[in-house]
């Protein structure tokens, strides 16, 4: 069983980048105690301190452990840059998060031909023959149309080769969108109602 999360501090200040580094090295304690593989993705870093971090939780109890951490968290403390700063509450939060599926092979099975009459230069012996094909790609409803040959077999494997640029065009503009969902999802950070409190320099949770 494996279960991804992202802690981010959103665009909060230094403080709030401070708390996902605390909240990182607490996380991968609580892991370990719990005999799950934690293994760090990626980090965004500014000014030296990670502004998100995306881990991969492995092992019975993944989601579940994933599920106890969801959510907004609060550190109460001093800000260590600023002494006189009167604020004193900092907010990151732990996300669910689902990565990008690898690209989909086509495969053939999911391919339909049908024969349909050449048209346009050729003269009246192109019209006769059923040489062009439309190749239907089913999963998706892609359809090419081919006649750049009197072959029809050499028309087919054109058709399979430009059904897979399109198939690979159409999942980048799947990607995109996902990443943009997930690049918005990463900058809102809820502030308060959290899920759990952390208190000082020390990052002990209250109530522990």
């Amino acid at each position: 069983m494996e279960k991804y999360i992202l802690i981010t501090s959103g665009r909060g200040p230094q403080e709030c980048n401070l708390a996902v580094q605390l909240l990182l090295e607490k996380l991968e304690a609580a892991a370990s105690a719990q005999a799950l593989k934690l293994e760090i993705v990626k980090v965004e870093k500014v000014e030296g301190l990670p502004s998100s971090a995306l881990l991969k939780l492995t092992g019975r109890g993944a989601v579940r452990f994933s599920d106890h951490w969801i959510g907004a968290i609060c550190w109460i403390c001093q800000s260590p840059f600023r002494p006189n700063h009167k604020r004193k509450n900092w907010f990151v939060e732990v996300k669910g998060w689902h990565p990008t599926a690898d690209s989909a092979q086509l495969k053939l099975e999911d391919v339909k031909f049908q024969a349909m009459r050449s048209s346009g230069a050729g003269g009246q012996h192109v019209n006769k023959v059923s040489s062009a094909v439309r190749a239907i790609h089913l999963p998706t409803g892609l359809t090419v149309q081919v006649m750049d040959t009197r072959s029809q077999l050499q028309n087919k494997e054109i058709a399979i080769l430009r059904l897979e640029e399109r198939l690979k065009e159409l999942e980048q503009v799947e990607k995109d969108a996902m990443k943009n969902r997930q690049w918005k999802n990463q900058m809102d950070v809820k502030r308060g109602g959290a899920k759990r409190i952390f208190i000082g320099s020390k990052f002990k949770e209250q109530g522990t």
